[in-house]
């Protein structure tokens, strides 16, 4: 019997000590002050007694390590913060707190990995809070912050890290090649963050819009700039599509910086290895700028084509290839592009009409005099048509009518080919074809 209760002791005496032991293993060698002083501080601290938790807080971090438990590492932030804002006109003491905040976050990501990226994100606000008066280290700071993050990280703290990025250019103290590579990783990890819901997306938008702005208004990326960059990537990698699609995106900022050769050839590749209605466009856009009727027509053609495109597009990349066609002498097509445009979206439908009537008001037809004359007629119905379709036409639209009402046939002429006001008319010429009404000058 005796034997049995020595065992229960021993067995007894063993699992205290290695709870013990374990205890020790969590809150250090010195567990006893460590579970103290945590326990004081943390009294105080829901309190929001800051000044009464530090000193306890202090001791909790001096014999606790850090693995103990996270929220001392997060409560002593906010202290920290807090012992900042209170030293602000102390430059010298206020650095030193500041160094002391980015070791505590340092721990946290260190020890407490599954926190990291809050950890993280919540260091490169408070860097930007408290170091915009080093911008070097700031910069570095929060680049480091997002190349662990990547598409984790909170969108604005990519704005603070452009805007810094930008200052330190003007200044001369960063090259435009590390600005534009700064400007390429934040649209990227930018583009690849999943909003919760409608109103993170819409805060997303708004943030990449601005990080653009500061991009585009610092004039780091001429156009010069651009093209010494990008072209030796180019020509080492022609066919590499990301790379095509950043020439294209970034020069696409840059003022006046698509009639290239560089930007014409990394848009060819993004069409040739990833078609889209997009890119179609904007092989329009670089050829018909550069007077080159027939692909600009086929690029145009092959936009409208694709599937990807709605009606409202399309019937804005029709009236484009209308005034395009036009332009270069070819009112058949321009004439019938018009058309479609207006059957697809009425919204065009007044600047179409106009179009369509300048078209004929400019068309010179052979023919006997009425013949000659006929055009006029249909040019100003779509003249009528225009101003009726859009209200904000109808100055332009009456200088047209008034214009073009000068060249009607007088009563006698007409009565000569036994036309009378009034009389349907079928008008035929230069390829185009339309119904209209006999009118003469009164």
């Amino acid at each position: 019997m005796k034997r049995i209760v020595l065992l229960i002791s021993v067995a007894a005496m063993a699992l205290l000590g290695s709870s013990k032991v374990s205890a020790q293993g969590k809150y250090g060698p010195d567990s006893t002050e460590c579970i103290k002083y945590l326990s004081y501080y943390t009294e105080y601290y829901k309190q929001k007694n800051y000044e009464a938790a530090l000193p306890n807080w202090r001791q909790a971090y001096k014999y606790c390590p850090p693995t103990a438990r996270y929220s001392m590492l997060s409560d002593g932030t906010t202290l920290m913060r807090n012992l900042i804002q209170k030293n602000q006109n102390n430059p010298v003491y206020k650095a030193q707190l500041v160094d002391s905040l980015m070791t505590l976050y340092n721990q946290r990501v260190e020890f407490w990995p599954k926190y990291a990226t809050s950890s993280l994100n919540n260091k490169a606000l408070d860097m930007y809070n408290y170091m915009k008066d080093e911008p070097v280290k700031l910069l570095e700071g929060l680049t480091d912050v997002i190349a662990q993050t990547q598409s984790k990280t909170r969108p604005n703290i990519f704005l603070f890290q452009i805007s810094t990025a930008v200052d330190l250019y003007k200044l001369g103290m960063l090259d435009p090649e590390t600005v534009i590579g700064i400007y390429e990783t934040g649209v990227q990890y930018l583009g690849e963050i999943v909003p919760k819901n409608d109103v993170e997306a819409r805060s997303i938008e708004k943030t990449i819009t601005d990080f653009e702005s500061v991009f585009i208004t610092s004039q780091v990326a001429s156009c010069d700039n651009l093209i010494a960059l990008f072209t030796p990537r180019y020509e080492a990698d022609p066919q590499n599509l990301d790379l095509s699609k950043n020439i294209v995106r970034m020069m696409g900022t840059a003022e006046d910086c698509m009639d290239n050769d560089l930007f014409l050839n990394a848009i060819q590749t993004v069409y040739n290895l990833e078609p889209s209605h997009t890119s179609a466009f904007y092989l329009y856009r670089l050829y018909s700028g550069r007077g080159d009727y027939d692909n600009a027509v086929k690029y145009m053609e092959e936009a409208i084509a694709s599937a990807e495109s709605d009606a409202s597009t399309d019937a804005d990349y029709l009236y484009q290839l209308a005034a395009f066609c036009f332009k270069n002498g070819k009112s058949a097509k321009a004439y019938e592009a018009a058309q479609q445009a207006v059957e697809l979206d009425a919204a065009v439908a007044g600047k179409a009409y106009m179009l369509m009537g300048t078209i004929w008001g400019s068309t010179v037809c052979g023919g006997n005099e009425i013949e000659r004359r006929a055009p006029y007629w249909v040019a100003v119905d779509y003249m009528q048509k225009a101003k009726n379709a859009d209200p904000a036409l109808a100055e332009d639209a009456n200088n047209y009518i008034r214009q073009y009402s000068a060249y009607y046939p007088q009563t006698a002429e007409a009565f000569m080919y036994d036309v009378t006001d009034g009389q349907s008319y079928t008008v035929s010429c230069g390829g185009m074809r339309a119904v209209t009404t006999v009118r003469t000058q009164k």
